[in-house]
Parts: structure tokens; sequence; C-alpha cells
């Protein structure tokens, strides 16, 4: 769901010191202000870090894409056959690590050991979360992202066995129109998200939507 055509956002004044690295023992431990965190995620912006896995930055966007949560979603007839096999099982959550694991195993990445362990810490705050599509024991794929209020913001996506995450998709769309999320933020489009009826709406529009969210307390899991 990430990430060209973005613009840095030096020091946002509402993030104060987002990350402070302290020493223990032979290695780096984090201390991350997730209050910070989450407030950076709730006014429209992203962390993410370079492809070399440094420099963990805030990140905005002129245009934002969405996944629709009324009937402009859709979705390949193909995939209706493989739903209609019931060849897959949805889990929330069942293996959080694994699914960030997923969503980091491409030749480069913007998920950086910094940001592995604060998507960790929110998870364990109740703010990240991994939806994920099974086969037998075997994760098939999975959807990391957050939620605040009534906003699913989506930070990445990955399949280990094919259609796995389709079909998790289509079961999270399923999830937050019937816990009555306000939208789905995929952050940037692709080819991928065009199937399913993404679309582009700018910045200003999204951040208005995203005030809306945030005025709906839903439940995820």
């Amino acid at each position: 769901m990430r990430r060209r055509a973005l613009m840095r956002v030096k020091k946002p004044d509402y993030a104060g010191v987002v990350l402070q690295f302290t020493s223990c023992t032979n290695n780096m431990s984090l201390q991350f202000d997730l209050a910070a965190i989450v407030e950076g995620y709730a006014q429209g912006y992203f962390l993410m870090a370079d492809d070399n896995g440094g420099n963990l930055e805030w990140y905005s966007s002129r245009q934002r894409t969405l996944i629709p949560l009324d009937d402009r979603f859709r979705y390949p007839k193909s995939l209706q056959r493989v739903l209609n096999q019931e060849r897959f099982t949805i889990a929330v959550d069942r293996d959080f690590a694994a699914v960030i694991d997923g969503c980091a195993d491409r030749e480069t990445t913007w998920i950086s050991a910094e940001l592995r362990e604060i998507y960790q810490d929110l998870h364990a705050a109740g703010f990240a979360h991994s939806f994920e599509a099974w086969q037998g024991e075997e994760l098939a794929g999975g959807i990391l992202g957050l939620t605040i209020g009534g906003a699913f913001i989506g930070e990445s996506m990955f399949y280990r066995i094919p259609e796995g995450s389709k079909v998790a998709m289509v079961k999270l769309v399923e999830r937050l129109r019937l816990r009555q999320f306000v939208c789905f933020d995929a952050q940037m489009m692709n080819p991928h998200l065009a199937r399913f009826g993404a679309y582009i709406v700018p910045d200003r529009e999204y951040k208005k939507l995203l005030k809306q969210a945030l005025d709906r307390q839903c439940t995820f899991d």
C-alpha cells in the first residue's frame, strides 16, 4: 500500500520527539512516544523508513487512495469462485508478528527494525492489527493496519499463497462495513487496489473524512 510521490514532514509540531534511542547492554533498546505516533496518524501523516532501513520519518501525500466501503467496492468474478470454495479461513491478530514479517519480506522495504517495534507497541496498545487469511495452518496472506476511531489505515499487505491477500481484502471490507467504519485508507494507488474499486481523493478531502472517522468509536477485533 506504499509508497511514492510523498512529502517528508520534518518535526511536525504535534509529534514532539517520536523516537528516543537508549542503550541497553550490548543492544539498542528503543522507546517510543505512542501517543504522539497515534496523533500523527490521526492528523493524516504516516511513518516510513528509507529503503536502507534507516531514517524513519513522517510523510504525507497530496493525494490519498481509499478503498470504498459502499457499493463501489468490487472484485473479479474469479475471486468470487475462490470465496465460494471456502479454501481460506480468516483471523484477526492470530500471528501479528508474522504479518509484519510478510509485509517486510521484499527486496527493498520501508519497514525498518524501528518501525517493526513501533507496530508491535501499537498492537499491544490496541491500535495496530493484522487481518489474516489462513489455509490450514499456513498463513496465506494478510493486511497490516491501524484503527483509530472509525478509520482503518492500511499500512501494507502480502501473500504467500495465491489469492490469500485478495480474500483478506474482501473479508476486511465486510468487517469494516459491519463495524460501521467510516473509511479504509490504502494510502497510495496501485493496479492491485484499483481492481477493488480504490479511488483517489485530494489530501484536503481525505483529512475531512478522517476527522469524521475520528468522531466515531468503532471496534475492530
